[in-house]
């Protein structure tokens, strides 16, 4: 487990704690006790991705390999494609900017009929949103691809994920009751990243030239960037309906708590009020624990080769 020194992002954690909805102060212990979960389940998709790279004949790891492991999370999925997607339209925009246009519109040097030769390329095409595709997808198994209709990203869009809009919904119930200071704050915290301007750190922090000799590119470590904020917050998440419960039940059981009697004071890490006071390690574990519990078929398709076989770490 990771010590107070060892922790290299305590202050990133606290931030994508509250933006998931903690609003007391957790302890280094709760820090360090996420940091080291969030360590085991980036090293057990490091190891996975080498594996099955492998297996292909490759020691580079790519992004299809990450993104194979959530493949059956289809919301998570579909909000990295997107990130991935706007991703490759920033980086094409800032190219054509770098390159003032030139390409697209001809230089002053240029005449003006070979401008009108080969006619003017249309920039908002070629700065389209790309539509990310996935190797195991039914699209893939055809040489010819199908023609995009136009109005095939609206469709996208209009098909937003139930996962998606509950997660708008939170953000919401989160922040509406937020002063202004408060949520200037909260979007701050929102930025948080384990790799942003971090990649030096992140890479030793991970294991890379360890678990995988692969040399990860940008995609892969924004990627990983994009999970671990996820893996923070499903495991905030799950350890605040725990306390929650508990907490509920020493108040129908008539369990006192002194600590809860303190008056309310607003702002981000003031005095927690009753019922706020922020998760603790044994919290953090039970929802581990919970997460990592299989379906009733799996664990049968393992009965009698416990011993035999490790159990994979489950990544959520």
């Amino acid at each position: 487990m990771s010590t107070d020194k060892t922790a290299k992002y305590r202050t990133e954690i606290q931030q994508m704690m509250y933006v998931s909805g903690e609003t007391g102060e957790p302890s280094p212990e709760t820090t360090g006790m996420v940091e080291e979960i969030v360590r085991q389940q980036v090293i057990e998709m490091l190891r996975t991705c080498t594996e099955n790279a492998a297996r292909r004949g490759s020691k580079s790891i790519t992004t299809d390999d990450l993104i194979f492991l959530i493949r059956h999370d289809a919301a998570k999925v579909s909000r990295l494609r997107t990130f991935l997607s706007w991703k490759d339209v920033r980086k094409n925009v800032k190219d054509s900017d770098d390159k003032g246009n030139e390409a697209d519109i001809g230089t002053g040097d240029e005449p003006v009929a070979a401008v009108a030769a080969t006619g003017p390329v249309d920039v908002s095409k070629k700065n389209k949103k790309a539509k990310v595709g996935l190797p195991w997808e039914i699209a893939s198994l055809y040489s010819q691809e199908v023609p995009e209709r136009d109005d095939e990203d609206d469709e996208d869009e209009e098909e937003m994920n139930y996962a998606t809009l509950q997660r708008l919904k939170k953000a919401d119930e989160r922040t509406k009751a937020m002063t202004k200071e408060e949520y200037v704050t909260w979007s701050e915290y929102r930025q948080a990243s384990f790799t942003f301007r971090k990649g030096k750190r992140f890479r030793e922090w991970a294991g890379f030239g360890t678990i995988t000799e692969s040399k990860p590119n940008d995609d892969i470590v924004d990627i990983l960037g994009f999970l671990t904020f996820e893996i923070v917050q499903t495991l905030t998440e799950e350890a605040l309906r725990i306390k929650e419960q508990e907490d509920l039940y020493k108040e129908k059981s008539g369990v006192e708590d002194q600590g809860k009697k303190r008056k309310a004071v607003k702002g981000l890490f003031d005095p927690p009020a009753v019922g706020k006071s922020p998760v603790e390690p044994r919290h953090v574990q039970e929802a581990f624990r919970r997460l990592q519990v299989r379906p009733k078929k799996s664990r049968a398709m393992l009965n009698g080769t416990r011993g035999l076989n490790r159990t994979p770490l489950k990544l959520f």
